[in-house]
């Protein structure tokens, strides 16, 4: 599921990112301390109860297949029901990047982007009484642009799991991952579970960020306030709340909540980079440089940088070059497969066969993801016996 996080080059937004822990991190007290409402005409968010709320003819047309299901010869439990029912391969519901909607909008449309279809499968999971995880893929940050906006895509999804009741036993208790962009979740990517709130902060950060694009600075405040309230510590809903406070020419609390962002996660770069055109536009010239030498340091650290260098150069037929990056990569982090895998691409390019096997065995070794196992040993097997 994709999830945006909205940057201008005044201006750096942050939607759905999660943001790194530290071990000093402050709680936010008092969120409310920090919205400026008489600077906005008060305009009505969208309800949290809308958010996974599913119409009843909807819920009752769900329960009729799904009863129907089990009387068939191929019984299957609830979450493994749910997961082939929503597949999008099968003509279930089809992932389209536009506006981000409630549950309910995007049932009736069988389409929508990847944060609104995470929370109608959460909606559908409840009405069929199967338990959910959510997770955050920590994949590196992908730009897009819309009109003066650059957007940052993040990338949520969940897992299906049977309920536990008094009276059921199963036989498989296996939760199952739906995520709507497979192509995602092959990378292998690290997973982070966040729960419920953190959801419904990201959905309505989504909305302000999407209004705030095309100019609807009072819905995009409106939302964003809902976002700080459900989690007040979300920093890419603080680093929107930034953005909307200068193009509303509020640069002092702008600057105010950049450094409360700040204080959550010290090297977020949407934020770190916003500040600095904060800066910069007041000609703060050292205070810039600092912040600058910060976001920087935290670019070189983040191993993902390097992996995403070595992948363009793959992909542009650079190998050598790409051996470069990829071998920076597993230098930051050694634990990852995709890394590995880059460079027995890379090596295998080149002509090296040997290395190219040594390092598909590396990455074989360290996936415990059971598609990438299998995809690894198909291409072993083909270097083996080629």
């Amino acid at each position: 599921m994709m999830t945006r996080t909205f940057s201008t080059l005044l201006v750096v937004l942050a939607l759905v990112q999660g943001c790194a822990s530290t071990s000093s991190k402050p709680s936010v007290d008092n969120v409310e301390q920090y919205f400026l409402d008489q600077h906005f005409v008060q305009t009505e968010a969208i309800a949290p109860t809308a958010l996974f709320h599913l119409p009843s003819l909807a819920t009752q047309q769900l329960r009729v297949e799904f009863s129907k299901s089990r009387m068939s010869r191929n019984y299957m439990l609830a979450n493994q029901w749910l997961a082939d029912y929503i597949n999008a391969d099968n003509g279930g519901f089809l992932y389209q990047d536009n506006m981000t909607r409630v549950a309910a909008d995007t049932y009736g449309d069988r389409a929508g982007n990847c944060l609104s279809l995470v929370l109608l499968t959460a909606a559908m999971a409840d009405a069929l009484d199967v338990d959910v995880e959510f997770q955050e893929i920590e994949v590196p940050p992908i730009w897009d642009k819309q009109g003066d906006f650059y957007l940052v895509n993040g990338h949520i999804n969940l897992r299906l799991i049977p309920k536990e009741t008094n009276d059921t036993f199963h036989v498989s208790k296996q939760a199952i991952q739906v995520d709507f962009l497979p192509e995602r979740s092959v990378r292998g990517y690290a997973k982070k579970q966040i729960d419920k709130a953190t959801v419904m902060a990201m959905f309505y950060n989504n909305v302000a960020a999407e209004s705030l694009v095309v100019g609807d600075f009072d819905k995009a405040y409106s939302h964003i306030k809902q976002s700080l309230q459900l989690k007040a510590d979300f920093v890419p809903a603080l680093n929107t709340l930034a953005i909307l406070y200068r193009y509303k020419g509020l640069d002092d609390a702008a600057e105010t909540v950049y450094k409360l962002a700040l204080g959550q996660d010290g090297e977020d770069m949407n934020a770190l980079f916003n500040y600095a055109v904060l800066l910069s536009s007041q000609n703060r010239l050292e205070e810039w440089a600092e912040v600058h030498k910060t976001l920087e340091l935290a670019r070189i650290r983040n191993p993902y940088y390097y992996y995403d260098m070595a992948q363009q150069a793959y992909f542009d037929r650079q190998y050598d070059e790409a051996l470069t990056w990829y071998k920076r990569a597993v230098e930051k982090a050694n634990y990852r497969h995709e890394f590995y895998f880059g460079l027995s691409r890379a090596y295998w390019a080149t002509g090296d066969e040997d290395k190219a096997k040594r390092n598909l065995e590396k990455a074989l070794a360290l996936s415990g993801d059971e598609h990438n196992k299998q995809r690894y040993q198909a291409k072993l097997h083909a270097m083996k016996t080629h």
